[in-house]
């Protein structure tokens, strides 16, 4: 019975059976590939995690910015070299990969993980005028 009771707790609460990821849990899984992201059906952007918790993300057009990663609580906080102010994530693990739910946005969509590749972003040069 009891056995029961907590399953039906599980089944209730999803975000129990897939706790929030450590700093630690999130730096082991991502270190060293480059992750693609969708949201509703929808590519949405990659991020290539190098050593020393440093990013490098893309919407996958060609810009790339770099930056850094820390955890703050229970929370993945990125800064980029454009916009000093943290961009606060949750990360779980679902069943195909990553999901990550923009903290600083309570109405937000969730990204989910679609792709993973060892090769980095694929990112152009600086764009030259005349």
């Amino acid at each position: 019975m009891l056995y029961r009771q907590i399953a039906l707790l599980f089944l209730a609460f999803p975000a129990l059976a897939n706790p929030t990821m450590s700093g630690a849990d999130f730096e082991a899984y991502a270190t060293g590939k480059t992750l693609y992201f969708g949201s509703n059906g929808e590519a949405y952007g990659g991020e290539q995690y190098l050593d020393d918790r440093r990013v490098r993300w893309s919407f996958l057009d060609g810009k790339c910015k770099d930056g850094y990663w820390y955890e703050a609580g229970s929370l993945i906080c990125f800064v980029y070299e454009d916009d000093p102010v943290p961009q606060c994530w949750s990360f779980t693990r679902g069943a195909s990969g990553l999901i990550a739910r923009f903290e600083n946005n309570a109405e937000a969509d969730e990204l989910y993980e679609v792709e993973q590749a060892d090769e980095p972003l694929l990112c152009l040069g600086p764009e030259v005028g005349v």
